[in-house]
């Protein structure tokens, strides 16, 4: 098995399926504990259906409210080649403000459609949204194919609007295969029931993805903190993208100042050679490190006081030009204001409700120019996420998550 895990989120209008599948991709790939597969069949008996997976999530949903964690069932499950971690997105506000400042990055995406509904206005909400995050890696999974007898047709047919609607999102699905989740059709095998599918199944599509870990770009080490460890000034922070080298030359953003890896320090482990994507390290250099800034290889980021993005509004109030807010990406924090509202959009239709707009207000994204009171350092979200994204503030409390373009 692969060390790297995907992080994948699974998106689609409301009973088209998801819980099924989940339940299903864990049953399929053997990832359930014996005692849940057990309760799982007695739950379903009891309601007099065969064994029904999507009872396993309304169960494993209680267990979490009641505080009991069942990690290998809930976080993960695992195929040959490697494990895969669902970030849970209840709706389209929540995955939106998951996405934007949480920790997890969703690497690839699996939209599920009910072949009996079609395309609902939820759907393209979550198409919206993957479109917006910049989400390249998605499969469309056209499920409930035994309510129309496994139909090509209908397939057909379904395939082309599915087609239709993500083109105008320049979204370009890998694959859009045809499923019935509740019955395991083309989801860990090949399906008799469509012949006339020659596409990969569920899981094979989702090995086919790559992790598009950050390891072959640049480097970003943004400073979290510096410490004095035996009269030694150390820089400790995560590694957001490429690897750090010992002995290595680099530039200290926004600042430009150049400096030398002199050691790299971990928990337990005083001097290593290098670290890549997701370590928290300490390091040691010829320059004097502060929280905020970024150490980089070569100067390819952009360095800025004005920052083009687009933001999603998280609270029940307005936002009017000019009112101040604190912008936070990685571990850098400066002071500023939206200057411009060049559109917002309703997330619902997915509609441009007004251009040149004075104000934002609750739920609406907005494509926006926001103005600092310094300089700071920025990549675009589709090249190293976390450098790509940031919260907004105001009064100490996040009111935006924003993705720069």
């Amino acid at each position: 098995m692969e060390e790297k895990t995907l992080h994948i989120v699974i998106v689609g209008h409301i009973d088209h399926g998801k819980s099924t599948l989940v339940g299903r991709l864990f049953y399929d790939t053997g990832c359930l504990p014996p005692d849940k597969v057990e309760e799982l069949k007695r739950i379903s008996a009891e309601m007099g259906k065969e064994l029904e997976f999507a009872y396993m999530m309304d169960h494993l949903e209680e267990e979490r409210q009641k505080g009991i964690t069942i990690d290998i069932a809930h976080t993960f499950f695992a195929t040959p080649k490697r494990r895969y971690v669902i970030i849970d997105a209840p709706g389209h506000k929540e995955f939106l403000k998951n996405m934007i400042t949480g920790s997890s990055q969703a690497q690839a995406a699996l939209l599920l459609v009910d072949i009996s509904q079609g395309i609902k206005e939820q759907t393209r909400r979550h198409c919206y949204i993957l479109g917006l995050l910049g989400i390249k890696q998605v499969a469309v999974l056209v499920n409930k194919m035994d309510m129309v007898d496994y139909s090509e047709a209908s397939y057909k047919a379904i395939r082309a609007e599915i087609g239709s609607v993500l083109g105008k999102l320049n979204i370009k699905p890998a694959y859009i295969i045809p499923i019935a989740a509740r019955l395991g059709d083309n989801i860990a095998g090949k399906s008799d029931k469509l012949p006339w599918f020659k596409g990969p199944t569920v899981l094979e599509a989702l090995d086919s993805f790559s992790t598009n870990e950050a390891q072959t770009t640049r480097l970003r080490f943004p400073v979290q903190d510096v410490y004095d460890v035996d009269g030694e000034k150390t820089a400790v922070g995560r590694v957001e993208s490429g690897v750090v080298r010992k002995a290595q030359d680099v530039y200290i953003l926004p600042d430009g100042t150049k400096g030398r890896i002199t050691a790299i320090k971990q928990f337990m482990r005083d001097d290593i050679g290098s670290a890549t994507v997701g370590e928290c390290i300490g390091v040691t250099s010829g320059s004097a490190l502060k929280r905020g800034q970024i150490v980089v290889d070569e100067v390819s980021s952009t360095i800025t006081d004005t920052i083009r993005a687009n933001i999603f509004w998280l609270i029940d109030k307005d936002y009017k030009i000019g009112i101040p807010l604190t912008w936070k990406c990685a571990t850098q924090e400066a002071k500023g204001k939206i200057e411009k509202i060049h559109k917002r959009f309703d997330p619902a239709s997915i509609e441009v409700v007004e251009e040149g707009a004075k104000e934002i207000r609750p739920a609406e994204i907005a494509e926006v120019e926001i103005k600092l009171d310094r300089k700071v350092v920025i990549d675009r979200f589709s090249d190293i996420p976390e450098m790509g994204r940031f919260v907004l503030e105001h009064m100490g409390h996040p009111v935006a998550g924003g993705i720069i373009i």
